[in-house]
């Protein structure tokens, strides 16, 4: 076999050099003539810049140094340019280089001769000079060797050369200057890092608006602001470092969901009353994972909502007084037939004595009857609780309802299931979601026909999509939907689809409805998943 490529890649690349040397007049039995170097001002102002690099490179050419002490063994450090920085090592090759001219300041390039240094920064990557391999003679008896440091975005910052005399040569001194650059690089990078997160927990511990619980992977208080422990109103005088954050009744369940399940809390609403004064807070936790996806901190932040609490329900209010003005128009309509309609029956059964009537006044006193109980339905404070359910269940109560009225109709309901994924939710206002569009598809259906039911994952959602195949809608009727007192069917009111969008919107989920005459109609209910 022959040379390796990377030895026969770095002959060709030394030969250039040399002939470099040769073609520029360079006299090889003279020392190396540095024609570049920095004045005491610029070599000052590198030192500063380099000054965090230095220091890195300084600890690890200690501990090794260290290892081989009483080698004869000097390392140095330049700049990106070749400008030398620092020398360090063994003093007697120290004040021998100097002697050549080899100083802090001179510039390292190919005018001074086929130096490692310079072979390093043009090439980019690491070179040894062994004896004879160097141009000028005066340098045969040494070995040098260059390697590259850089920055952490991969820029080439300056490079790390080792010099020692040709009989303590050998291959592995290269091997392991590469080892003390990829250290120096890693140990900068994670000083970096360090000082980010510094800033990052101190920004975030000083604040005044949050209240921050920092933990390690066993839930082991490390942080927590002042402003946090003000909003729990846990005791200021105790240290709560080393404890842990599972013993404090409002959040410590949620801290145990990240860390023994990795589930993240995001905007949870959490409840304190303190005093008969009630405090809402909002919760985000989140789990920190290092390189191997195991929790090394949980960091909590809790703001304080009350006030903007306060005030949503003022808004609220006043957009039920504004609504509540628009459905009190709308009743005085549709209540207003019915109404013209019973009193003249009534006219005529008080000449005639007839009830032949009576039917007729009954349905019209059983629609403004609906009409008034949709209406307090809709208006009436419903006590919501949220819990963890799954959709299917619901769904089937709602079908069971509907059975007998499908098959008297001679409509097919087919139920697919591929995901029923858990959701936060209010099982009744969700079953009413259910009951009103199944009840919209069989009434879409009235002379027998299917109904598809689908439910199925859809990234962070559950989707249960109900489509049937009857008469459909058009575009202008589609646009209208959810409006009070708009509909398409002789004995509706429009209240109920009103009522479906409001749950779905406070489920914090939406809807989508496709239809086209003749075809049919698709409902698709988006619920966020507790657990997707």
């Amino acid at each position: 076999m022959g040379e390796p490529l990377y030895k026969l890649n770095d002959a060709h690349a030394i030969e250039v050099s040399k002939q470099y040397c040769r073609q520029t007049g360079i006299d090889p039995d003279e020392p190396p003539r540095f024609n570049q170097k920095y004045c005491p001002a610029e070599l000052a102002a590198k030192l500063v810049k380099y000054g965090e690099y230095i220091e890195v490179i300084h600890f690890f050419i200690g501990k090794f140094l260290s290892s081989i002490s009483g080698s004869p063994i000097t390392i140095t450090v330049t700049d990106d340019q070749g400008y030398m920085l620092e020398f360090a090592g063994d003093p007697t090759i120290i004040k021998t280089v100097k002697q050549l001219g080899i100083e802090e300041g001179v510039r390292f390039n190919k005018d001074a001769g086929t130096n490692s240094i310079d072979l390093c920064l043009t090439y980019g990557r690491p070179f040894q000079l062994i004896g004879t391999e160097h141009y000028h003679t005066i340098l045969h008896r040494l070995a040098c060797y260059s390697t590259c440091f850089r920055s952490e975005d991969g820029r080439v910052m300056g490079t790390i050369s080792l010099m020692t005399e040709l009989d303590f040569a050998h291959p592995h001194l290269l091997a392991l200057l590469c080892t003390m650059a990829d250290s120096v690089e890693r140990e900068l990078l994670l000083r970096r890092q360090n000082t980010q997160l510094q800033m990052l927990n101190q920004f975030l511990l000083d604040t005044n608006f949050y209240g921050v619980v920092i933990t390690n992977g066993l839930g082991n208080i490390l942080e927590m602001n002042e402003r946090c422990r003000s909003m729990l109103h846990l005791d200021g005088q105790t240290d709560y470092a080393g404890t842990s954050v599972f013993n404090i009744d409002l959040i410590g369940s949620y801290f145990k969901r990240a860390i023994k399940r990795h589930e993240e809390s995001i905007g949870v609403e959490l409840n304190l009353a303190v005093k008969d004064e009630e405090h809402c807070y909002m919760l985000d936790v989140l789990p920190v994972y290092d390189n191997d996806r195991s929790i090394v901190r949980v960091v909590g932040t809790i703001r304080d909502i009350t006030e903007m609490k306060k005030t949503e329900e003022i808004l609220r209010n006043t957009e039920k007084l504004v609504f509540a003005g628009q459905l009190a128009v709308g009743i005085a309509h549709e209540i207003r037939n019915p109404l013209t309609t019973v009193k003249g029956m009534l006219q005529l059964l008080g000449k005639d004595n007839c009830l032949r009537h009576y039917n007729l006044i009954m349905s019209e006193l059983e629609r403004m009857n609906m009409i008034v109980g949709e209406f307090l339905i809709l208006g009436k404070p419903q006590a919501v609780q949220f819990r963890e359910e799954r959709c299917f269940p619901i769904l089937q109560e709602v079908l069971n309802l509907f059975e007998i009225q499908a098959a008297l109709n001679f409509i097919n309901i087919n139920c697919d299931v591929d995901a029923d994924l858990p959701v936060r939710c209010d099982r009744n206002q969700i079953k009413q979601v259910f009951m009103n569009i199944v009840k919209n598809a069989i009434e879409a259906l009235p002379h027998a026909g299917n109904i598809r039911i689908l439910l199925e994952a859809r990234g962070t959602f559950q989707l249960i999509r109900i489509a049937d195949d009857g008469v459909g809608m058009n575009e202008q009727v589609l646009q209208r939907i959810g409006e009070p007192f708009h509909t398409t069917k002789p004995e509706g009111n429009g209240l109920g689809m009103m009522i479906v969008k409001k749950i779905i919107d406070a489920h914090h989920g939406r809807l989508e409805i496709a239809s086209e005459p003749g075809r049919g109609t698709t409902v698709d209910i988006y619920l966020p998943a507790s657990n997707p």
